[in-house]
């Protein structure tokens, strides 16, 4: 089963220096210039990466759907024996009492029929023609016989599969794109799965229209040495727009300038040089710590707090997590302790259904939500579940109310299930921007936050908030959300995010 919380543990994080041997193609020994022989060595490797991922995929596919209709046959061939063994054994003892009364007339039209086929073989049947007196007409020719033996074997379904293959391994640029991504972070052509190929597109079409709107003008400021007076305008000015927040873009021109300043760097290199700067403010809230993962532990209580206002999309971002925990191999329980507002209770069952996960609701108006979380450890510790999913309130025009429900909630956690493992997340609104910034800071201020739920890439939202968030509150940024689909929300990784953003 493959566990998507521990998908980015080996990832290497940093951007792509080598491909894997098999794919490397012949070294090129005519050229000047290392960084531009580099470029041109590496576009082919990862394009047999991607060739080679390709592959492996259909041939998961295959043998997955070879797997099903064998099964399919399998449960068919034993129903049919159940069938026949039935109408066998109905009929056995009719033919047994038969049989005994028919020996006699069997055995007599047996003797009659030897005696007439004797008559017909003596009297009527001639003598068999030998070879060479049949005339030519009646002679049957050699000839397909002497072809098939010479023949050369070509079989039609073979070549059409072939032509087929060849076919579909033109790839489009999207699973290119994304090939590249997963072997710069450490994966190989046998590991990736469709799902991560899946993923990656919709991440880079999501973030498509920040990603346009920085590049280009980037690269037309960057590549002319140090940063003027208008260069450091224009970057700011591009930042800003894309929602990156003052303190980030005050650090990226900083860090960006210095480093021209050392060494002239042409356009690509610096928005590579770029990119670095841009994953390292992502991974500063993880700095110092030795296990920068977020994963349930298995075996054990792990209890997730969901937080945010109404309309972040908290509620579908339980759903989501919770089919990402089933598909990943962990048992899961969702609370729906957003009592007050309307028909948050049965959108939460609805998520239930659709990901065959148990919900823990109070079927009253205007319960009180710590009930509804008790009751949910109560049922998790019965069944013995890993996770716990708890959809909270979300009202901060009633901000004094919404922080005591949310201690008192945490209270009953720490004496109901205190050796559980708890964490807290903030389910921000990308489209927000700085307003949503606003809103986690107030969530900080009085939830112990574990980190950032990043929802409604795939719109209009810019990808830069992310980066705010990461460097003015200091959480790191845990999932991210780029459709409205069940598959689409997945772990963060900041190599992939960055790629994703700048990668023209």
């Amino acid at each position: 089963m493959f566990n998507w919380f521990r998908r980015n543990e080996q990832a290497k994080q940093k951007q792509p220096q080598a491909t894997p041997p098999e794919t490397q193609p012949e070294e090129t020994t005519e050229s000047t210039d290392s960084s531009s022989s580099e470029t041109e060595i590496a576009e082919p490797d990862y394009l047999a990466f991607a060739k080679a991922a390709y592959q492996n995929i259909q041939q998961r596919k295959a043998e997955a759907e070879a797997k099903e209709s064998e099964e399919v046959k399998d449960s068919e061939a034993s129903e049919s024996e159940t069938i026949n063994t039935e109408e066998e054994t109905a009929t056995t003892e009719t033919i047994e009492s038969a049989t005994q009364s028919d020996t006699e007339e069997i055995k007599s039209v047996d003797e009659q029929e030897e005696q007439v086929s004797e008559a017909v073989t003596t009297e009527d049947q001639p003598a068999e023609t030998p070879a060479e007196n049949v005339p030519a007409w009646m002679k049957k020719s050699q000839g397909l016989e002497k072809l098939k033996e010479t023949a050369i074997e070509t079989p039609q379904e073979e070549q059409v599969s072939e032509t087929k293959a060849t076919a579909e391994v033109e790839l489009d640029e999207d699973f290119i794109w994304s090939s590249k991504v997963l072997a710069g972070s450490g994966r190989t052509a046998e590991d990736v799965s469709e799902e991560e190929i899946s993923w990656l597109t919709k991440l880079r079409q999501g973030l498509g229209k920040t990603r346009i709107g920085l590049v280009n003008q980037l690269k037309s400021i960057v590549g002319k040495g140090p940063l003027n007076e208008d260069a450091v305008t224009e970057i700011e000015s591009l930042l800003l727009q894309a929602d990156v927040g003052i303190e980030a873009t005050d650090y990226i021109i900083e860090t960006l300038q210095s480093k021209l300043k050392e060494e002239a760097l042409p356009p690509d290199q610096a928005i590579a040089y770029l990119k670095t700067i841009l994953q390292d403010i992502l991974d500063k809230p993880l700095e110092g710590k030795e296990d920068k993962a977020f994963v349930p532990e298995k075996g054990e209580f792990n209890i997730w707090l969901l937080t945010g206002v109404n309309g972040a999309g908290k509620t579908t971002t339980i759903g989501k997590l919770a089919n990402l925990g089933q598909k990943s191999g962990y048992s899961c329980i969702i609370a729906a302790a957003d009592t007050f507002r309307a028909a948050a209770v049965q959108q939460v069952q609805v998520w239930g259904e659709r990901t065959n996960t148990p919900v823990i609701a109070n079927p009253g108006k205007n319960t009180d939500p710590a009930a509804v979380v008790y009751d949910a450890i109560a049922a998790a510790t019965a069944k013995n579940t890993e996770l716990l999913l708890v959809d909270t309130a979300g009202r901060l025009q009633n901000k004094q109310n919404l922080m005591a429900e949310l201690s008192k909630i945490r209270r009953i956690i720490d004496k109901k299930a205190a050796d559980a493992k708890v964490e807290s997340l903030l389910v921000l609104d990308a489209t927000l921007g700085q307003n949503g910034l606003r809103q986690a800071q107030v969530f900080s201020e009085a939830a112990s936050l574990s980190g950032v739920v990043l929802t409604k890439l795939d719109g209009s939202a810019k990808g830069g908030v992310a980066l705010a968030v990461t460097q003015q509150l200091n959480l790191p940024i845990r999932f991210i959300g780029a459709g409205e689909g069940i598959e689409d929300l997945r772990p963060f990784s900041s190599y992939e995010f960055v790629e994703a953003l700048l990668n023209g």
